[in-house]
C-alpha cells in the first residue's frame, strides 16, 4: 500500500511538466494501421521491405586489445542531436559473461550523416592501462548491462536529468534464489557522463537485490518511451513470470511496466504482444515460434512502432533464426503486427555479417525522403559461444515507406475513411506520402463529419486532387487555393481513388498550425 501511494504521489508531481516526444508531424495515419484507416472498400495493403545498406556493418567490431573487439551489440539507441547522430551500444570485450554482466560497458559512436561514423576518443574510462577509448562514464562504474535504451529530453526541467537511460543488468533475487534480468535508471547532462538515478552497488556483477527498482521479477527490456506522461519500459518475460490470459503458461512474450520517473515502478505489468507458439500451449523455450525482446519504439506523437525478434525456434542453437519484425500500437499497451510474421528485416545468409540472426536496438531516423532503421547481428549458428557480435547496419526505405494502399479490383473506384482528428482552435493542414498519383485519375481528398456528411469547402468539388507525387505533398484545397483548414470541429479524411487510378498511398499526416 506505501509503496502505491507513493507511485501516486510521484505521478501527480510529475506529469505536469513533461511534454510528450515530438516528431514532425503531429498524427500519422499509416496505411498499414488499421485503427487510422480502419473504414477501407477495395484496397488491398502492400508491404515494402527496406534494403540493407551496402556498406554493412557501419559500426565494426574492434580490433584486438579494444574494448569492443569481443564485440559491437546493438542492443542500444541512436537518437539526433545536436546536428549529430549519435549512438550508444554494449561493447563486449574477451572477459564477457565469465561473471554476470562483467566485461560489457557503454560505448558511444556518433556521425554527421547516419551512414559514417566514428567512434571518438572521449578519455573517460580507464581500460586496460589508459583511457584512449569511446566508453562513456558510468557512476558507479561497476554497473554492465547486456541492453540499454538511451532518451534526450530536451523539455526536462532539471538539465543534468536531460538524456535518460534504462540499463538491463542482472540481480540476485534473495527470496527465490535465483538470478534474474532487472533494469535501473541512470540520468546524464551530455550522453557521456552518466550517473544512477537511485543508491546501488554491485557484487560479483550483480547488483544487490535492496538496491532492485522493477517488481521481483526477471524482465529483459527492449524499448523505452514516454506515453501520455508515464514511461513505458517494454521486454519480454516468460512463465512463472507471466501467463496467458486463461492462466497457461507462456513462451517469451511482450509485457510492459510503467512509471512517472523511472525509478518507482508500477507493480502489475501489461500484457502487450504474442507471436507463434506462444499463442496456445508453448513448448520448450527457445525451441518455439515466439517474441524476442518485443519491442525497440519509435514514437510518432499518436501512434508508436515497434520493432521486434521473429525468433525461429528450433532443437539445436545452428538452426535457430531470428529476423526483425514490425508491429504497432496506438494505446501504448497493445502491440500488434500489420501482416502476421511479417519480415522486415530478414538475417543474413552465410558469409555476410549478419547471418543467423539480428538484434533490434532503438535507432530510427529520417533523412531527406528515406527512413533509416538500424540493427544489430547475432550470429547463432555458434552460439551459445557468445562469438563477436558483428557490429551496426542499416536498413534504409522511402520515408514512412512500411506499406502502401492500393486497388484491388482495378475495374472498380476504391475509398477509405480515417479515424476522426481533433483539430485546434488555431487550425491544421493535412501532408500526402503518396507515389503513381499521377497514373490514371489523381486521388481525391475530402472532409467528413462525424457523421459521415460532408464538410462544406473541403468536399465535393472542392475536393482536393493529390496530382503529384512524394514523401511530403501538401493537400491544397481549391476552393481557397491554401493548405490551411479552417474547421475546428472533430472531422475524418476520405480519400477515393476511381477505376483507374495507380495511386500508391502510404500514409497522410495532420500537422496542427
Amino acid at each position: 500500500m506505501i509503496r502505491l501511494l507513493l507511485f501516486a504521489i510521484v505521478f501527480v508531481l510529475t506529469t505536469a511538466v513533461q511534454a510528450e516526444d515530438s516528431t514532425e508531424y503531429d498524427v500519422s495515419l499509416f496505411a498499414f494501421d488499421d485503427q487510422s484507416i480502419p473504414w477501407k472498400s477495395n484496397l488491398k495493403l502492400t508491404m515494402t521491405p527496406p534494403k540493407k545498406h551496402p556498406d554493412n556493418p557501419l559500426i565494426p567490431i574492434g580490433k584486438k586489445g579494444a574494448c569492443d573487439a569481443g564485440g559491437v551489440q546493438f542492443y542500444g539507441s541512436m537518437i539526433e542531436h545536436e546536428g549529430k547522430y549519435k549512438l550508444w551500444y554494449v561493447a563486449l570485450d574477451d572477459t564477457v559473461f565469465k561473471r554476470a554482466y562483467q566485461g560489457l560497458r557503454v560505448a558511444y559512436a556518433e556521425s554527421d550523416d547516419g551512414i559514417h561514423w566514428t567512434k571518438p576518443n572521449l578519455g573517460l574510462v580507464e581500460y586496460r592501462g589508459n583511457t584512449n577509448n569511446n566508453l562513456v562514464a558510468v557512476d558507479p562504474p561497476e554497473a554492465c548491462t547486456i541492453h540499454m535504451i538511451v532518451l534526450h529530453e530536451a523539455d526536462e526541467p532539471d538539465p543534468t536529468r536531460r538524456f535518460k537511460m534504462m540499463m538491463n543488468v542482472q540481480t540476485r533475487l534473495a527470496a527465490r534464489k535465483k538470478n534474474v534480468a532487472t533494469s535501473v535508471a541512470f540520468f546524464s547532462a551530455d550522453g557521456l557522463r552518466w550517473r544512477a538515478a537511485t543508491k546501488m552497488e554491485f557484487e560479483n556483477g550483480q547488483i544487490k537485490d535492496e538496491y532492485r527498482t522493477l517488481p521481483p521479477v526477471h524482465f529483459e527490456q527492449g524499448g523505452l518511451f514516454r506515453w501520455k506522461g508515464m514511461y513505458h519500459l517494454a521486454g519480454q518475460q516468460i512463465t512463472p513470470w507471466v501467463y496467458q490470459a486463461d492462466g497457461k503458461v507462456a513462451g517469451r512474450v511482450m509485457t510492459t511496466y510503467r512509471s512517472p520517473d523511472l525509478i518507482h515502478w508500477q507493480e502489475a505489468p501489461a500484457f502487450g504482444f504474442m507471436r507463434g507458439t506462444a499463442i496456445g500451449i508453448p513448448g520448450k523455450p527457445a525451441e518455439d515460434e515466439e517474441a524476442h525482446l518485443p519491442s525497440s519504439v519509435w514514437h510518432r506523437n499518436n501512434v508508436l512502432l515497434g520493432v521486434y525478434g521473429i525468433w525461429r525456434g528450433a532443437a539445436e542453437w545452428k538452426d535457430r533464426i531470428i529476423d526483425l519484425g514490425l508491429n504497432i500500437s496506438n494505446d501504448g499497451i497493445h502491440f500488434r503486427e500489420p501482416i502476421r510474421d511479417y519480415v522486415l528485416i530478414k538475417a543474413g545468409q552465410v558469409g555476410e555479417w549478419d547471418v543467423g540472426g539480428l538484434l533490434q536496438g532503438q535507432g530510427f531516423a529520417h533523412v531527406g525522403d528515406e527512413t533509416y532503421i538500424y540493427y544489430g547481428a547475432w550470429d547463432l549458428t555458434v552460439a551459445p559461444k557468445f562469438p563477436p557480435r558483428g557490429g551496426v547496419g542499416v536498413v534504409t526505405m522511402r520515408r514512412d515507406g512500411f506499406g502502401y494502399l492500393s486497388r484491388i479490383d482495378e475495374s472498380a473506384a476504391a475509398v477509405f475513411d480515417t479515424m476522426t482528428i481533433h483539430p485546434q482552435q488555431n487550425g491544421v493542414r493535412l501532408i500526402a506520402n503518396i507515389d503513381q498519383a499521377n497514373i490514371g485519375s489523381p486521388p481525391r481528398v475530402e472532409l467528413i463529419d462525424n457523421r459521415g456528411k460532408s464538410i462544406a469547402g473541403y468536399s465535393g468539388k472542392d475536393a482536393a486532387r493529390l496530382t503529384h507525387n512524394g514523401t511530403r505533398q501538401a493537400i491544397v484545397w481549391p476552393a481557397t487555393n491554401s493548405d490551411d483548414i479552417a474547421v475546428t470541429e472533430p472531422f475524418s479524411i476520405r480519400v477515393t481513388l476511381d477505376n483507374d487510378s495507380s495511386a500508391h498511398i502510404y500514409a497522410l499526416y495532420v500537422d496542427q498550425q
